[in-house]
């Protein structure tokens, strides 16, 4: 299939005033990056494996599922979702691509829960140091989740302790 046969088969992109809108439901705003592909490539449903989240519309959207991992931590239990981090993509098994949107260059993340007891910062690697960086390694089949790449050695997300102590 042709590229621009793939592009026909996207959603179309957010419009200003619903990428306005998903900032302000978020509490933060996204990267340039970020936004500029929701903006102008299409609102989701493209990128490795499971592909992006829709940013809004119906079904499951990375706005929705922001606020259902924020959820999840209850009033007095270990925190394990912090403020500003979006989930963009679900690996699947309960793990996720998640984009740092503190970071002006939007770090991409993996939050791998499995086998964590509790303690969550151990749950956060980092997959990429910017989304540009993540989306090349996507376009040119090297990420750890192709079939035929080499085991990647992801590295904990240091920022991750600090990070969820202030979401308490």
């Amino acid at each position: 299939m042709s590229a621009k046969a793939d592009a026909e088969l996207l959603p179309a992109p957010v419009t200003a005033q619903e990428l306005a809108q998903a900032e302000k439901l978020l509490g933060f705003a996204l990267p340039p990056m970020l936004a500029r592909l929701y903006r102008e490539v299409a609102n989701g449903c493209f990128g490795p494996e499971y592909q992006l989240f829709p940013l809004v519309g119906d079904g499951r959207t990375a706005v929705d599922v922001y606020h259902e991992e924020r959820a999840e931590s209850e009033p007095g239990d270990a925190p394990q979702w912090p403020e500003g981090v979006l989930p963009i993509l679900d690996w699947g098994c309960g793990m996720y691509a998640a984009v740092d949107c503190r970071s002006p260059e939007g770090t991409v993340l993996v939050f791998e829960p499995n086998g964590i007891e509790d303690d969550w910062p151990l749950a956060w690697y980092v997959d990429s140091a910017s989304l540009a960086d993540w989306l090349e390694t996507w376009l040119t089949g090297t990420g750890w989740y192709e079939e035929d790449a080499e085991p990647a050695d992801l590295r904990h997300w240091e920022p991750a302790r600090q990070r969820l102590s202030e979401t308490r």
